[in-house]
């Protein structure tokens, strides 16, 4: 059995301490496999939001992923935003984003943040052609007995949750997907879980998507998900914090 703790939505600067405290002391006393954290690591970007991030993370002592959210790109520095958005956010990778050897599962990242988009609302997802061809790539080159998992951090489609979709592009990346092999998708962004299945009626992928463990809750207290993976099939428990 794998077992991954899926969490989302940290957003040091506005995080909820004792949310993260009671997280990390899960962490510490059942010792997952992996913790995915599918983006907004920070509220804006700052430099000391992700010291703050890198310093609880390092205390988990477990194997991390994390990937980008649309609070890590800089919020209040337009020509970093513009020039080079991810310089923080390649620090971070550079300890909490390498190759992994899961059992039983090959897990694959798309990037669905943008420095800029055509559209007042920013904070919205993008799954550029580039991205979504570079996921492709690596699905369609995993172990068919594995399952397959592709983290990001905006919902793909419209999910049920109070948090609107909106990303561009997300529908035909989710239909390329589930055509490519994957099994699941995580993401975050919308700070309530949900587990849903798309279709189109010949090809499937399930949704998965991580609450919150900030300050800014929705319908649902701070809570991650427990992803159990047993021969392939997957079975996903949402923990609440309380």
């Amino acid at each position: 059995m794998t077992r991954i703790f899926h969490v989302s939505d940290v957003h040091f600067g506005t995080e909820d301490r004792a949310a993260l405290d009671w997280f990390a002391e899960t962490v510490r006393a059942e010792q997952p496999d992996l913790v995915l954290l599918t983006g907004d690591l920070t509220a804006a970007a700052r430099r000391s939001e992700f010291a703050a991030a890198s310093a609880w993370l390092d205390t988990l002592g477990v194997p991390i992923r994390i990937e980008p959210g649309n609070h890590d790109l800089p919020v209040y520095s337009p020509f970093m935003r513009l020039f080079d958005p991810y310089a923080r956010m390649r620090r971070m990778y550079a300890r909490f984003h390498k190759p992994l050897d899961l059992p039983g599962v090959t897990l694959v990242s798309l990037k669905t943040t943008a420095r800029v988009q055509l559209r007042r609302n920013w904070s919205l997802g993008r799954v550029g052609r580039d991205a979504l061809a570079r996921t492709l790539r690596a699905l369609r080159g995993h172990d068919p007995d594995t399952l397959a998992i592709v983290a990001c951090h905006h919902p793909l489609v419209e999910a049920g949750t109070r948090t609107r979709g909106g990303t561009h592009g997300g529908v035909g990346a989710i239909a390329a997907l589930a055509q490519a092999g994957a099994h699941a998708v995580c993401t975050g962004h919308a700070h309530d879980p949900f587990d849903r299945l798309w279709t189109d009626g010949k090809y499937s992928v399930r949704m998965i998507g991580a609450g919150t463990l900030s300050e800014r809750v929705r319908d649902t207290p701070p809570s991650f998900n427990e992803l159990r993976i047993v021969d392939r099939q997957l079975t996903v428990t949402v923990r609440t914090a309380g």
